[in-house]
Parts: C-alpha cells; sequence; structure tokens
C-alpha cells in the first residue's frame, strides 16, 4: 500500500510555450508529456500560449518538464519558477462485502487513473478512502471505475489554486488598483478581463477603458501583483501600480448574508433533529493564523480525526467551529490537535461558548469529515439555484457539466437535465454562489443564465436557548412547495430598465452582458443593441440599479436607469366570444386578477374586448389565453395591422379623392352657370355701348334673361341654383376642413385649413346674407353673390390634398417595404428529452415569447430574433443587411427577425420578440429619421407659425383699402372691375370688389408648400438611400452632409480589405527546372497548416491558381514565431496530373479554333512540364519545403543574393509583406502580399477630391505602409499611427480649423470619432452597424458609397431649396396680384384662381421632392470612364504623413525640380512598359499597375531574375 503526503506532492506549474501553430502542436505536446512519470495532467492552451502541468514534485521538476517540451522544437519558458501546491480532495467509497473485487485489486485499478495520488483501505476492508485532485476527476468517475462500490460521503473542498467563491477566502483578498495603458477600445478591456481573470488566485477584475485603469481583488498568497502587472504587460499594454495592495474589508451585503445564515429557527428542523446527544459545538479562538492556506492545514488536520463532524474555521474572526462527538473526544485534546498543527505557531484558547456560539453557522467542514455513517447528515444552510443551460447537446454534455460542477468547493448536489435545458444545484452560500456556478459552466462552453428559480434555503439551523447548537437533518427539497418558491421568487427578484448608450455592434453587448452576469446579485441581463436598452433582473438585497448603471459605466458605455419601466409590462387585446351579461366578465377579470403574473384586466362586455397587463416575465400571453378558454369562452388576439397602411395614406387618399368628386360634382354646374353669365354679361357690355341704351332699357333686357328671372322678389333663378348646389359643397364636401380648423383654433394655432374655412365661409355667409336683404327689399335688379367660389375653392384644394397624399405614400415605399418583411405567424414546438420534438402549433407572432422554441422550415421567414439551437441552414439577410450572399446558420449563432431561411429547417431560441426584434428598430430608426427635422424645417415651421395671422391681416387691410379707395375714386374700379354694369349700385359694386380681393387674398396664400417643402424631399431622400443601401438617419445628417468639407477615412477595413492577399509571385529558377505550377501545389500545400493570415493568404492563391479545392499532403510542420514554416510535402502528382490534363484540354481547343503558327509550342509549353506520366503510374514524391524571411532562410544555410534583397526591400518600402519559398534546399520563389487597396478606393477618392472636398487618412499604421496605400488612392495627407483614442482629437482638430468633417470608419474602434464628426458614415458592418456613432449607415462595404450618400445629400438640399423657391414665389407674387396690387397693369384674379395657384404650389412642391426617385447613385464605370485621363498615383514628395497625435509631421522628403522632373519622366516610361508581361509571368489584379513612385521600372513584371 502506497502512502503519500499528498498535499506536499501535487504541484501546478504555468510553462509559456512558443512555437504552437494548431491543434496538432496542443495534442503532441499533451500526448508526449502527458506519459512522462508522476505527471497528472497537463492542459495545453493554444491561445495563451501555455501549459499548465499538475505533477508529482517527488519524481518531477519544473526544470525537466521545461526540457522535455524543448526536446520537441518549442521554445518553452517559465514565467514563474515557484511551483504553486495543488490542494486534493477525499472521498470514501463503501466496498459492499459480496464485492467481485478484492480490496488490492480496487487500490491498483483506482492508482493506475490519472489524478488519484493515494488509496487507503480501513482495517475491515469495507471502506477505501481515495484522495485525488478535483481538478482532473470527481467523486462520481471514481465510482464509476470501480462497479458495486457506494460513495459514502463527499466534502467537496476548498482548493486553493481554484477558490473562486469570494466568500471563503473574503478575508485574505487584496484589493490592487493598476494603471493600464495602451488601450483604444472594449475589445482591450475584454482580453485583459479574460486574460487576468483565468489566473490562479484572481478573484475579480475590472478594466475601465475611461479611466484607463484595472482593479483587482485577488489572493496574495497566490499570486503576487508583481505576477498580475508582468501579465498585463505581456498582453501588450503598460501597467504601473497606482496604489498598494490593501487587504478587503467584507462589505454590508456579506455581513448582511453571514447574519442572515443563522435567521429564524425552524421548530420542523428542531423536531426532526434525531441525535441531538451525539454531537456538541465548540468554538476556539486561535492566535497565530496569516493566510488562507493555515486556515486550510487547520480544517485538513482536525477534519481528520473520527470523533469530528465538521469544522469552519474563520482566519477573519480568528476562530474555528468544531461539530464533534463528545463521547470519543472533548474539547480539550481538540484544542491541542489545533495547536500541534503544522507550523505550531497557532495558540488555542477556548471562550465563553455562550458569546459566541451565535455568531457561528454550522458548517460542514470544507475538508474531509471521516465517518461513513452519517451518509444523512447536511449543512444547516444549504441553498438550492437553478441554472438555465442552453447549447448542451447529448448525454455526454450532462455528465460532464455535471463532473466539473459537482467538485467545486461548496456543492453538496446537481443534477442537470438536457430536457429542461438546465441544471439545479444545491450548495453552501458561505463557499460559493449563483454567480461562481453559472460561470464555472460557461467557462466550459455553455451558455448559461440564473433561473428566476433560485437561491432557496433548504434548511435553516438555530441556536435556541435550550439546547446547544447542533446539525440537523437537511429539509428534503421537495417538502418546499412551489407557492412558497414562488413568493420566494417574487421577494428577492426585481427588475429594472437600463438605457445604454455608446454600444456600437454585437460584441458590445456581449461584453457587457458577459460582465454584468459575473456580479452578484444580477440574476440575468438581456441587452438589445438597436434598442440601446439592457433588461436587468436583480436581488435587490445584494445589488441596487444605480450600482447596476455604474458597473455599465465601468465599461465605458453610457448608462442611465430609465424611470418608466411599465416598458417591460406586456399589453394583451383580446377579442372574447361568448360573454352573455356582467358575471361573464366578473368571472373571467377575477380569475385573471388571481392567475400570477398578470397586473391589470378589464372586460367590456358592450365591446366584447379584453385588456390585459401582464408580466412577460411570469406569464405569456398564450398562458392568458389558455385560461380564458379553460373559463368555457372563446378568445382570439385583436389582428394588429402589420401591413404598414399608415405609411401608403391610403386612408387619406381615399378621403380626398371623395371629397374631390363630391366637390366636382357641384362644381361643374356652377361653373357652367358662371360661363353664361359671364358671357351673357360681355353681350350686355356690347349691347349697351352699341345702342346707347338707357338704364331702364338695361334693367328690362337684364330681367328678360332665362337665369335673371326672379321667382320671387330679389331671388333669381341663378343664385337660388348657386345657392342649392353650394350647399351640400359647404357641407360635405368642406367637412374635413372645418374640423381640422376647429380643432386649430382650440390649440391657439392657425394653420393651411383655418385659411380655406375663412375664405369659403366669408364667401357663402356674405352671399346668403345679401340674398336676405334683397329678397326683404324685394330689389329688383339681382344682387350679385359668391356662391360659385366655395364650390370651386373645394375642388382645387382636394384635388391638391389627394395628389399630395398619393405622392406622400409614394416617399414612404421603402420603410413600408421593411415593414412588410416581419412573419405573421409562427410555428412553436415543444422538446422532449435529447430534443425529441413532441409538438408543434402554428401561433400569431405576437404570442411568441421570449425562450419559445421556434421551428422555421426552408423558405419561411424568422419570425423573432433567436439563438439556433438545432439545424444548419443558409440564410438570406440581404433585405436588411444588404449582404447579398446567404449567411451560414448552425447552433450558437444569432439569426435576425425577418430574414429568410433557404435550405435547412432549423429550431432557435426566441431571444427579443415583439418590438425589441432588430427589425423593429430598424423601422423605427427609419420611421425617426423620416420623422426627423432638418433645421431648415425648423425654420420653415417657424415660418408658418407667423404666416397665417399675416395672411388674415392682410386679407382686411385690402378689404378696407379697397372700400376706402372705391368711394374715394370709383373710376378706377368701374375701369378694372370685370362685369361692371350700370344695372349695379356703386356701393355693391364697390363692396364685391372688395370682398373678391380679399377672398382671394386668403385662397391664394399657401403655407402648406412651405411645410412640405423639406419633409417631402427628407423623406424621398432617406427613402431612395434605404434603397441604394444607405441608412441616414434623419434630416440633420442629410442636411449636414452637403456642408462637409473634409473626409477623413479609417485606413484598415475602410480603405482596404483588412484581409492580407497575395500581390505578386516571382520565380527565382527557370521553368524547366520547377514549373510554375508544381512550385505553386508546393507552397500551397506547405502554407495549409499554418493559421497565420500570411500563410493562409498564400494557400488560398494557389488553391485559386491551381482551381482546385484540395491540394498535397503536408507533414513535419514546424512554425517558428516572426521566422517561417518548414514542412516536407508529398502527394501534389495528382493534382498537377489533373491541372495539366485540363491545360492540355484547352490547348487542343484553341489549335482546333485557330491555326496558331510560332506560339504553338509556347502555349501548350506548360503541358510539356511534366514527364508524360499516366495516373497508373504516378508515383509520389517528398519535397523538403522552407517558407520564410530572410534571417529563416539565412539560419537554414540559404543565400539570399543582392538582386533579391533589392526586390524583397522594395516590396517592404511599399508596405508590403515578402516571404521567400525554398524546395529541396533551392530558393525559388518569391511572394509578396499586403493588405489589398479596395478596388473602388481610388475612384471614390478621386471623386470625392472632385466634388471639392478634401480627402485625409487616418490611421494606426506605420508611416510607411500609410505612405504607399495613400500613393495607391491618390490620399496627399495622412495621420499615421493614431491611436483609436486619439482619433477624437484629430477629429476635434480639423474641426477647430473651421472645417465640417465626415469620418468613414468600420464602426468598431471608429466609433467615438464617428460620434466627435459632424457627419459619421459607417461602413460595411451590416447588421452590426454602429447605431449610436453613426449619422449615415453604409450597408454595403463599398466605399463608393460614400460618394453616393454626399451626392445624394447634396442633391437632397437642392431640392428643398428648389422646393422653398417654389412655394415663396406662390406667397410673395401671388398675395400682392390677389389684393389687387397689380390692378393698374390689368392684372386681376377671381377667387377660385387664386385657390387653383394654391393647390398647384403644394402639388408642384411634393412633385419636385419626387424628382428625388429618379436619383441613380454615380455609377463607378460613368466616373472611371470620366477620370480615367487625369487619374494617376501620387508620389512621395506629394504626401504628407504626420505621426500620432502631434501637429508636427515627418513630411516628405523634399526633392529638388531636377529630382523631381526625372522621377516623373522614369515614372512616364514605366506607364509604357506597364502592360507587358513576360510568359512565366502570374498576372495579377495589381493595383500599382499605373505607379507614379520612383523606381518601379520594370518592378511589376513577373519575369525569373
Amino acid at each position: 500500500m502506497r502512502r503519500l503526503d499528498s498535499t506536499m506532492e501535487a504541484k501546478s506549474i504555468v510553462i509559456s510555450v512558443e512555437g504552437m501553430t494548431c491543434n496538432s502542436c496542443v495534442q503532441t505536446i499533451e500526448q508526449h508529456v502527458g506519459k512522462m512519470n508522476g505527471i497528472h495532467n497537463i492542459k495545453v492552451s493554444l491561445e495563451d500560449k501555455n501549459a499548465v502541468v499538475i505533477y508529482d514534485s517527488k519524481l518531477q521538476t519544473p526544470a525537466m518538464l521545461q526540457e522535455a517540451i524543448y526536446d520537441m522544437g518549442f521554445d518553452a519558458t517559465l514565467p514563474n519558477s515557484n511551483p504553486q501546491p495543488v490542494l486534493p480532495d477525499t472521498i470514501f467509497l463503501t466496498i459492499p462485502t459480496q464485492s467481485a473485487l478484492t480490496s488490492k485489486q480496487i487500490c491498483n485499478t483506482l492508482l493506475q487513473k490519472k489524478g488519484i495520488v493515494d488509496v487507503k483501505m480501513s482495517s475491515n476492508q469495507r471502506t477505501a478512502v481515495v484522495t485525488f485532485i478535483p481538478s482532473i476527476i470527481n467523486g462520481k468517475q471514481i465510482t464509476q471505475m470501480v462497479p458495486g462500490v457506494d460513495l459514502s460521503i463527499s466534502a467537496p473542498e476548498v482548493t486553493p489554486g481554484t477558490c473562486e467563491d469570494s466568500s471563503c477566502s473574503q478575508a485574505s483578498s487584496v484589493a490592487l488598483r493598476l494603471k493600464v495603458e495602451g488601450m483604444t477600445c472594449h475589445s482591450c478591456t475584454s482580453t485583459i478581463e479574460g486574460k487576468i481573470g483565468k489566473l490562479q488566485g484572481i478573484q475579480r477584475i475590472k478594466v475601465s477603458l475611461d479611466n484607463q485603469e484595472a482593479v483587482v481583488v485577488y489572493q496574495p498568497h497566490l499570486i503576487t501583483a508583481e505576477e498580475i502587472k508582468r501579465q498585463i504587460e505581456a498582453a501588450g499594454f503598460t501597467a504601473t501600480l497606482k496604489k498598494q495592495p490593501r487587504p478587503l474589508k467584507l462589505s454590508a451585503v456579506d455581513l448582511e448574508r453571514l447574519r442572515n445564515v443563522q435567521t429564524k429557527g425552524s421548530k420542523m428542523a428542531l423536531k426532526e433533529n434525531s441525535n441531538v446527544n451525539d454531537t456538541k459545538t465548540v468554538v476556539f479562538r486561535i492566535d497565530g493564523m496569516h493566510c488562507n492556506s493555515c486556515v486550510l492545514n487547520i480544517q485538513s488536520a482536525i477534519s481528520a480525526l473520527p470523533s469530528v463532524r465538521s469544522v469552519v474555521v474563520s482566519l477573519e474572526k480568528k476562530s474555528a467551529v468544531v461539530s464533534y462527538n463528545p463521547n470519543l473526544i472533548n474539547s480539550d485534546v481538540l484544542r491541542k490537535a489545533i495547536e500541534a498543527v503544522s507550523p505550531e505557531t497557532f495558540k488555542v484558547s477556548l471562550p465563553d461558548e455562550c458569546e459566541n456560539v451565535a455568531f457561528f453557522p454550522m458548517l460542514v467542514s470544507p475538508l474531509r469529515s471521516s465517518r461513513p455513517a452519517l451518509k444523512d447528515a447536511s449543512q444547516p444552510l444549504t441553498q438550492v439555484v437553478v441554472i438555465n443551460i442552453e447549447g448542451m447537446t447529448c448525454n455526454s454534455c450532462v455528465q460532464s457539466i455535471e463532473g466539473i460542477v459537482s467538485q467545486k468547493a461548496g456543492v453538496k448536489s446537481v443534477h442537470v437535465s438536457l430536457s429542461n435545458r438546465n441544471g439545479t444545484i444545491e450548495y453552501d452560500p458561505l463557499q460559493t454562489g449563483p454567480e461562481d456556478l453559472r460561470s464555472s459552466i460557461e467557462e466550459m462552453g455553455f451558455d448559461a443564465s440564473l433561473s428566476a428559480r433560485t437561491e432557496l434555503p433548504v434548511a435553516i439551523a438555530q441556536p435556541s436557548p435550550e439546547v446547544q447548537l447542533e446539525s440537523h437533518k437537511a429539509e428534503p427539497l421537495s417538502k418546499v412547495s412551489p407557492a412558497h418558491l414562488a413568493r420566494q421568487e417574487a421577494k428577492t427578484i426585481s427588475k429594472c430598465y437600463v438605457q445604454v448608450t455608446g454600444m456600437t455592434c454585437a460584441s458590445c453587448v456581449a461584453n457587457i452582458e458577459r460582465n454584468l452576469r459575473r456580479e452578484d446579485g444580477i440574476h440575468s441581463i438581456l441587452v438589445a443593441l438597436m434598442a440601446g436598452k439592457a433588461e436587468v433582473r436583480y436581488n435587490p438585497a445584494v445589488i441596487h440599479p444605480s450600482t447596476i448603471a455604474e458597473l455599465i459605466r465601468e465599461l465605458g458605455f453610457g448608462a442611465t436607469i430609465m424611470e418608466n419601466c411599465g416598458e417591460g409590462d406586456g399589453i394583451l387585446e383580446l377579442v372574447v366570444r361568448g360573454m352573455t351579461c356582467a358575471s361573464c366578465v366578473h368571472k373571467i377579470e377575477s380569475t385573471l386578477m388571481k392567475t400570477n403574473g398578470v397586473l391589470y384586466c378589464s372586460v367590456a362586455l358592450a365591446t366584447n374586448k379584453a385588456h390585459i397587463k401582464y408580466d412577460p416575465e411570469v406569464i405569456g400571453p398564450r398562458d392568458v389565453i389558455q385560461v380564458i378558454k379553460d373559463l368555457g369562452f372563446n378568445t382570439s388576439l385583436v389582428k394588429k395591422d402589420r401591413s404598414a397602411s399608415h405609411l401608403d395614406h391610403k386612408q387619406e387618399i381615399r378621403q380626398w379623392k371623395r371629397s374631390f368628386v363630391v366637390s366636382l360634382v357641384f362644381c361643374i354646374p356652377v361653373m357652367g352657370l358662371m360661363i353664361y353669365m359671364m358671357v351673357m354679361d360681355s353681350q350686355l357690355a356690347d349691347a349697351r355701348a352699341h345702342h346707347n341704351m338707357t338704364s331702364e332699357e338695361m334693367e328690362a333686357l337684364h330681367s328678360s334673361m332665362v337665369l335673371e328671372y326672379q321667382l320671387l322678389p330679389g331671388l333669381s333663378v341663378m343664385n337660388f341654383l348657386s345657392f342649392l348646389l353650394c350647399v351640400p359643397v359647404q357641407m360635405f364636401g368642406g367637412w374635413h376642413f372645418y374640423i381640422q380648423a376647429y380643432r386649430a383654433l382650440k390649440h391657439k394655432t392657425a394653420n393651411m385649413d383655418v385659411l380655406i374655412v375663412l375664405a369659403t365661409s366669408i364667401a357663402f355667409l356674405y352671399s346668403f346674407v345679401i340674398l336676405l336683404v334683397a329678397m326683404a327689399e324685394k330689389a329688383k335688379v339681382n344682387p350679385v353673390t359668391f356662391f360659385d367660389t366655395p364650390p370651386m375653392l373645394f375642388v382645387f384644394i382636394s384635388l391638391g390634398r389627394w395628389l399630395e397624399h398619393v405622392a406622400k405614400g409614394k416617399t414612404s415605399e421603402a420603410l413600408a417595404r421593411l415593414i412588410s418583411l416581419q412573419a405573421t405567424e409562427a410555428t412553436i414546438v415543444t422538446l422532449g428529452p435529447d430534443n425529441v420534438l413532441l409538438s408543434e402549433e402554428q401561433v400569431d407572432v405576437e404570442l411568441v415569447q421570449r425562450g419559445d422554441i421556434v421551428k422555421v422550415i426552408p423558405g419561411g421567414k424568422f419570425p423573432v430574433d433567436g439563438r439556433v439551437i438545432e439545424g444548419h441552414s443558409m440564410v438570406d439577410e440581404s433585405l436588411i443587411t444588404g449582404e447579398a450572399m446567404p449567411v451560414t446558420k448552425k447552433p450558437g449563432n444569432t439569426v435576425i427577425a425577418g430574414s429568410i431561411n433557404q435550405n435547412g429547417s432549423l429550431l432557435i431560441s426566441a431571444t427579443h420578440v415583439g418590438a425589441d426584434t432588430t427589425l423593429s428598430q430598424i423601422v423605427k430608426l427609419v420611421e425617426e429619421a423620416q420623422t426627423s427635422k432638418a433645421p431648415i424645417q425648423q425654420f420653415a415651421d417657424k415660418l408658418s407659425g407667423y404666416f397665417v395671422p399675416c395672411i388674415v391681416a392682410v386679407s382686411v387691410v385690402t378689404l378696407f383699402a379697397w372700400i376706402i379707395i372705391g368711394f374715394v375714386d370709383f373710376e378706377i374700379i368701374e375701369k378694372y372691375f370685370l362685369g361692371y354694369n350700370k344695372s349695379i349700385s356703386e356701393a355693391e359694386v364697390i363692396i364685391r370688389f372688395a370682398f373678391q380681393a380679399s377672398i382671394t387674398v386668403l385662397c391664394i396664400a399657401c403655407p402648406c408648400s412651405l411645410g412640405l417643402a423639406t419633409p417631402t424631399a427628407v423623406m424621398v431622400g432617406t427613402g431612395v438611400g434605404a434603397q441604394n443601401g444607405i441608412l441616414i438617419k434623419g434630416g440633420e445628417p442629410l442636411e449636414m452632409a452637403h456642408k462637409v468639407k473634409v473626409v477623413v477615412f479609417d485606413k484598415t477595413g475602410t480603405i482596404t480589405h483588412g484581409t492580407p492577399e497575395v500581390m505578386q509571385v516571382k520565380f527565382l529558377v527557370e521553368g524547366n527546372q520547377l514549373p510554375r505550377n508544381k512550385m505553386l501545389a508546393i507552397v500551397g500545400t506547405a502554407e495549409s497548416n499554418s493559421e497565420h493570415p500570411l500563410g493562409v493568404a498564400i494557400t488560398k492563391y494557389c488553391k485559386k491558381e491551381l482551381d482546385s479545392e484540395t491540394l498535397g499532403t503536408c507533414t513535419d510542420f514546424q512554425v517558428v514565431p516572426g521566422c517561417g514554416i518548414s514542412c516536407k510535402v508529398t502527394n501534389i502528382e495528382a493534382l498537377l496530373y489533373r491541372k495539366n490534363k485540363m491545360v492540355e484540354e484547352n490547348n487542343i481547343k484553341n489549335v482546333t479554333l485557330v491555326k496558331i503558327e510560332e506560339d504553338t509550342n509556347e502555349s501548350v509549353q506548360p503541358a510539356l512540364i511534366i514527364d508524360a506520366e499516366l495516373p497508373t503510374t504516378l508515383t509520389s514524391q517528398k519535397y523538403s519545403v522552407l517558407i520564410g524571411n530572410r534571417e529563416w532562410m539565412n539560419r537554414n544555410g540559404l543565400l539570399v543574393k543582392n538582386e533579391v534583397d533589392r526586390a524583397m526591400m522594395e516590396h517592404e518600402r511599399r508596405g508590403r509583406t515578402a516571404v521567400l519559398a525554398a524546395v529541396d534546399g533551392v530558393l525559388c520563389g518569391l511572394i509578396a502580399i499586403a493588405d489589398t487597396v479596395k478596388p473602388e478606393a481610388e475612384l471614390a477618392v478621386y471623386t470625392l477630391k472632385n466634388m471639392g472636398l478634401e480627402v485625409v487618412l487616418m490611421t494606426g499604421d506605420n508611416s510607411k505602409t500609410a505612405r504607399s496605400i495613400a500613393s495607391q488612392v491618390g490620399i496627399t495627407k495622412v495621420f499615421a499611427e493614431v491611436l483609436p483614442s486619439h482619433k477624437v482629437a484629430k477629429v476635434k482638430q480639423l474641426q477647430d480649423e473651421g472645417k465640417r468633417v465626415a469620418m468613414v470608419g468600420d464602426g468598431i474602434n471608429d466609433s467615438p470619432a464617428l460620434a466627435m464628426a459632424n457627419v459619421g458614415i459607417a461602413i460595411g458592418t451590416g447588421t452590426d452597424v454602429a447605431i449610436e456613432a453613426a449619422d449615415v449607415v453604409l450597408i454595403k462595404d463599398d466605399l463608393m458609397d460614400v460618394v453616393a450618400s454626399i451626392d445624394l445629400s447634396r442633391k437632397t438640399v437642392k431640392r428643398i431649396r428648389i422646393n422653398f423657391v417654389f412655394a415663396l414665389i406662390y406667397n410673395l407674387v401671388g398675395v400682392p396680384i390677389a389684393a389687387g396690387v397689380f390692378l393698374p397693369i390689368g392684372l386681376v384674379l377671381q377667387p377660385w384662381m387664386g385657390s387653383a395657384a394654391m393647390a398647384a404650389s403644394s402639388v408642384s412642391v411634393v412633385l419636385s421632392s419626387l424628382l428625388l426617385k429618379m436619383y441613380q447613385k454615380p455609377s463607378s464605370e460613368k466616373l472611371r470612364f470620366q477620370a480615367c485621363d487625369p487619374m494617376r498615383h501620387k508620389s512621395p514628395s506629394e504626401i504628407s504623413v504626420r505621426i500620432g497625435i502631434d501637429e508636427t509631421g515627418t513630411g516628405s522628403p523634399k526633392l529638388s525640380l531636377m529630382d523631381r522632373i526625372s522621377n516623373y519622366s522614369r515614372a512616364s516610361i514605366n506607364s509604357l512598359f506597364s502592360d507587358k508581361r513576360s510568359v512565366n509571368s502570374i498576372v495579377l489584379p495589381e493595383p500599382d499597375k499605373h505607379s507614379l513612385l520612383v523606381g518601379d521600372f520594370g518592378e511589376d513584371d513577373d519575369t525569373a531574375l
């Protein structure tokens, strides 16, 4: 039997390993080192470039392990040469009497397993004590190894290396504050938190981007402050200690939690206590403990005593609470046992028990208790947490979660359910917490969130005055009633909403969710990017909403608590059928109000409708409907209008069309009568002029006309008919105007409708009163009335409004199309164990609840945002993101509502439903954009406010002015008033003319056209933009973009693709030695194992050139970081044979088509490269390959010739990476790789400059690369080596020079600069558009859209100005004409003419805006054609480069005039040769074809050197 002093032997060491490239390296190291003697476990991380080894310190040393890894070809270093002790755990196995195995066989079986340190057998051979390392193996796995054994009692222990619970060593924790420099975005903070958080002894870390600091809570006996600082620096940041580390005090919340442990007693628990007399508890005071390892030493030593039930040692209180059997041991022996614990320096005293006993909860020993009989003995306080787990696929996931979690300190039991997708964990709250448990599950790669049913105390112990503190049996979980559970949950969990600003993409959302879930007291958090809102469920006893907001602010985002949190309540409108009387209503209301989760309910019998408010966390709409159905009533959702009908203006179009038709029906006869009267009047005038009739004769002739015939004295046929035709128009045609005018006046405002109502009412009432007066006086001559005015006014106005709404409907087509994407129904499925489909039902999309499993068939739309849980498919998201290619979706990916599933069936778990979906938020964004006001519009609105009162005043002035003028000088009116005849009195003529002028003023004045000028143009502009993949957020950015004078481009991902590509391949050997295809096949195969971006680029290029998806076989692959790779390549013959076969076939075709003369041999040459091998005789040859830089070649004994070196330097000068390739010891190729410039970048820059804009390049890259990129795209002003945080300062600097700046970025690290710029343009970011920061979002990744957005802005603003001109011309010219100012030149308007002009002004403005719909994006082809002549690359002397944040830049070397002339002449010669290519060349889409860089002559000819 081997006996090991296990605490001394198991040690852990971290070894840094450089040179690993892929998972096969990881496996090789793990297998090789894992086989060595004395190795318990090894875990190699490719990401962190390290290996964590747990080993037996008697058999291995850190230096031996380092050497073993070094011998395998990797660079191994020991960052910290002091190994950490690994504390083992112990379990007791009960061996049944009828066991098939002997105790010796059981020992041998167990000791063969990695992770088991020691096995001891009891004297009766019935109990085995197994000591094991919990991070490698757990108790459950041990029991499974030996059939028939039974786990007696498991006392999980606290491992110092993995002490994640903050309470177990709260007292020995130290807080450290470091200043961290060099962080630029939230991904930096995530990197530091992720890297440091994984280190042993780190309990908590919080990094703040704004304050550029990190706060770390750690355990000093496990890790030092210097080590933390070193690890941060290893991640690439500069760290300095701000304050000396200080020990943590227990917070009020922690103290509260400790006090709550011994809360109100449970009589039940006392009654159930069966062995009161067997157990006694004593509290010792212990002086001399320094750290957590003292605590653990005492606990491990004392709990090993056979008579001790449990022991808890507190470092802070300098005490130990020991439960023991007084029949077997007394307190004095225990005191001496504690004093004897190594290092034998503890002073132990026995204070008065009564004083202390109440303060110490009875806890089981975190180490082992060696009483196998006590199977049911449990801790006095146990809590249960239910954790929702997403991402489990089979039972092995379940077992691995149970295995890992069960070995965590303080965990009593774990049960994971695959079907319910959750885990129920019973734990000791003083040793671990729900958040720790959740994060440990998440670290295994599953998504874990805390369920509402959480932290339920299972058993509570109370010190009673009569009975000494004793251990009690745990109350079984099953005894807790569901009602109690619900009450508990309602008491402990609250919900708040936080408005979050500054989020730009999905990684921000993940960052907030990940960090907040780690906080104590936060149960769950859901962040919606587009809504800029976070819903947090928290425990108010532990954390406050203001603290939550502060935590989000610490992450670098803006956060404010939203007061009106009612948004979280669900509102349900239902139609309920089958109610007969008030008792039905009462029955439904009372039942619903009793239902848990229903907050408010109101049922109306008359309308058969129910209005219900509910808490979506507790109950869902389907549950509410079911409750009502169970009462015997039929119920259904009130159908919501999803057709975007509020945007197509159909109702208004119908209304105005009806109004127009009614007015027109009555207006045509009125116009007929009017025309007849005008003709008759002119005949009378002629007759009077020619026949010199007397007044009496005139009157007689006048009254003899049919229409002037008097039905009653003073009432002619004409006036009677006009009155009859006018009344219905006034009543029905003008109904809408009267209502609107009444509402406007009620709110003390005056609008267009007020003017129209004034004009028509005055005309109608004036005419009616005149008619009554004439009838009363029994006048012989019929009075002149204005009954013809209202019908004609209403006809023109309703026609204008009708056309205007038709046009407005057209302006919002883009938005209506977005809204129509929303699915109307969803298929909800119920899943059984192992994701077996149990049932499915079709429900309205409004009834989908968060967490529902929704099935989406091929061709179906996604009804809600969600996460895929099963299935693989391609999804078309083009309607939302503009991305033409379908996107692959597999379990764990997110899907967007409104996108279309293409080929596979998917099961998704709903995460955002209803108004929270991405689509709803995009719609909201576009709606807000179209309703937001441009600054120019605010001016128009202000103008319209004063407009109506002014026009009424002008109208009144006109009336009185003409009455005065008429009475003073009647001849003016007599001369210019049409239809004047002597049969009418002078006074009547004057008043009639004055009225006509004033009514015409009211008719012609139109504030409508002013009001429509901007919004219609903005609406059409944003709609056209959206159709072209340009989302403009409202009128302000649309108007601001045309004022922009400087456009600043980010480099990586904006001007360039952001991924390296092969630019050029030069062959350094003759084609007959190593043919082109053969070299590409060898190089491509060699790099296929590399994960380096340059290697990926080479492989991709070779596959493309060889037109093959598969390459040869690569073995013995080794990589040396910073140098290159070496490997062996085989099996490329079949690939070359296929390629040559294709070439030969093509050549035969070509020969058949065209008679090739001298060139025949050359064109068929590639087919002659390989000897006439046949597939049957292909023999595999092995090639030794080296690919890397000069240093790598020199190291391997290969000489790099001067001309090759010069070629490499030239590439490097141009911002490229030059790589050499050698096959079988011969240098055979030079490959130039660069992050390529987007093909449209040069044209976009040229076009922007042509538009009169200054273009600036801003990048964090070095000046050499920046200069090269700038020369390729034609930018002359460059800011290089600018940190993202400094980009804001640069933009501000440009603004301080009085320039309006547009910033174009890819929206992630550029977001602060995008927000600072006058117009922020986020490019190519799809759904993760920089919603907060940017003003304009280009959905497609195309730089020409930057040109288009500025061009569209200019066109829109131009259109707005034209609209204003239209509107003002009508008013400024029309009003004076109507008022009769131009009477002397014979220009007089009738009221109907004024209303026609007014309608025309509104319609013309809207039609003018609609012309924007014809807007075409500037086409690249057309612009390229225009630009092909003057477009040229810049020489270095023309480019000004400034480094970092300072203004004083390096500039460019000033060349003399002669130098410049010689450069240009050489460059011109170069451009003559630029299209020549040699036979062996690889023709690439070379962006530097027309380069004017110095010394470029012959540079791009890929000839053999």
